[in-house]
């Protein structure tokens, strides 16, 4: 039999005109920035709102990809973003295996010391003080030491390695195998979904590196993209940015735009590919322990 449609109500039109509205709301600031950011540098007009380009060209693209201050500051980004997630990986994986060993002594101290930054931190000027006094002002290990992981990364992972049956664990050590060979062997291969949810995480946090590149970073060699583009968007004239373009150079707005879209697609790139991991990885460790 075939089954009746069914009829939609009033109720049914208004919350799917709400979420109509919503979505293009979200999406037409998109559209508008990829138009601009494709618009030939010729047929662009100030102040005209473009859904399509009305003639398309990658010269935008092509001028930012060449200059100076945009390489530096990708080869910024790119160490700071491969460097800090293999190194947040490792030490969230590694201290959030140590904290599920209720035997150990001292565990519900180090335990309760984690829990505590959930409510309270230091703050912004002593951590500025503490990397200050390390001398890593200006270097980019000031951008990945101080956000090696923290108490809400260690209490999902810890979660997600308590649901992981601990008879596997007892079979390895039968066999002969110490800590380090359970962890390597036995928890980190069942850990992929909470891994690869991490790894866009960390990925992404520092991608998006802006807040304590500018409290940390006055070179301007050694600004990340993020930086880079806050001062094209923002302030086209700034040092060490306007340097590097010149009369030549296409109208502000499509270069704008057009960092805007390279500044995202990279991680646009990757998490297609890490989504499916995203439910499996958090939930589980969320709920679990």
């Amino acid at each position: 039999m075939i089954p009746k449609k069914k009829k939609l109500s009033a109720g049914d039109l208004i919350i799917s005109a709400v979420v109509l509205v919503i979505s293009l709301m979200c999406v037409l600031p998109f559209l508008y920035v990829l138009s601009i950011s494709f618009t030939d540098p010729a047929a662009y007009e100030p102040f005209k709102f473009y859904l399509l380009p009305p003639k398309w060209s990658l010269e935008s693209y092509k001028y930012i990809l060449s200059t100076h201050s945009y390489i530096n500051s990708l080869k910024s980004t790119l160490f700071i973003t491969i460097v800090g997630t293999v190194l947040d990986l490792a030490v969230t994986l590694s201290m959030a295996y140590g904290l599920t060993k209720t035997e150990l002594p001292g565990h519900k101290l180090i335990y309760g010391m984690v829990i505590v930054t959930l409510f309270f931190n230091a703050g912004t000027i002593p951590t500025y003080l503490v990397v200050q006094k390390l001398g890593l002002l200006n270097s980019y290990w000031a951008l990945i030491w101080s956000s090696l992981t923290s108490a809400w990364h260690l209490v999902v992972v810890c979660s997600f390695i308590k649901s992981i049956p601990l008879s596997l664990e007892e079979a390895a050590r039968i066999d002969g195998c110490s800590e380090v060979g359970v962890f390597f062997k036995i928890i980190l291969p069942l850990s992929m979904p909470i891994i690869a949810t991490f790894t866009l995480f960390f990925a992404v946090m520092h991608w998006n590196t802006y807040f304590d590149a500018m409290l940390y970073i006055s070179d301007t060699e050694k600004w990340t993209l993020q930086l880079m583009v806050k001062q094209l968007v923002i302030d086209a004239d700034a040092s060490g940015v306007a340097q590097s373009f010149n009369d030549t150079a296409p109208p502000q707005e499509t270069m704008r735009m057009a960092s805007v879209v390279l500044s995202m697609l990279p991680i646009m790139c990757i998490y297609p590919f890490l989504q499916k991991h995203f439910a499996k990885g958090v939930m589980v460790g969320s709920v679990k322990g």
